[in-house]
């Protein structure tokens, strides 16, 4: 997410949230944010189709952008009452997300236990159930805006 949209959702300006990352750098590796390269600036300003007029309407500066890591850690760097929530709904979302492991892990504990006590008749429906606990295998995309190539002919 780029920095003009986590400001808006965190309610505070784009120059604060900046300045909030400039001063804790070493809480936001590369994993966690980039800053957008000119023509990757360029190519989201033309996608707006009226620019705003006057003097001092457009960024100085390429945008930041935030991957999921940076927006968590973003939260706990900002001091607006929103970020504070979010900060808290996150922490919240981790003890939740433990809970559903540690329910997992003593599923496929007593799954184990029963694969051993039956036979090999339920070996099938065994495999079936473990191959439904496996979670999906899912491609990660890539981060960032990719320019259209030119085709070659």
């Amino acid at each position: 997410m780029l920095d003009e949209t986590l400001a808006a959702l965190y309610g505070v300006e784009v120059r604060s949230l900046n300045q909030a990352v400039r001063r804790n750098s070493s809480r936001f590796p590369l994993a966690f944010m980039f800053q957008l390269m000119p023509d990757e600036t360029e190519a989201l300003r033309s996608q707006l189709v009226i620019l705003k007029s006057g003097r001092g309407q457009h960024r100085k500066y390429p945008p930041y952008a935030f991957t999921e890591q940076g927006v968590a850690m973003l939260s706990s760097v900002l001091n607006s009452p929103r970020a504070i929530e979010v900060n808290i709904e996150i922490m919240r979302a981790f003890v939740r997300l433990r809970r559903m492991l540690q329910v997992h892990a003593d599923l496929a504990r007593k799954l184990a236990a029963l694969e051993k006590k039956y036979d090999a008749r339920f070996r099938v429906v065994f495999e079936a159930i473990q191959e439904l606990m496996e979670p999906p295998l899912t491609t990660k995309r890539k981060i960032g805006f990719c320019t259209p190539k030119a085709k070659t002919r």
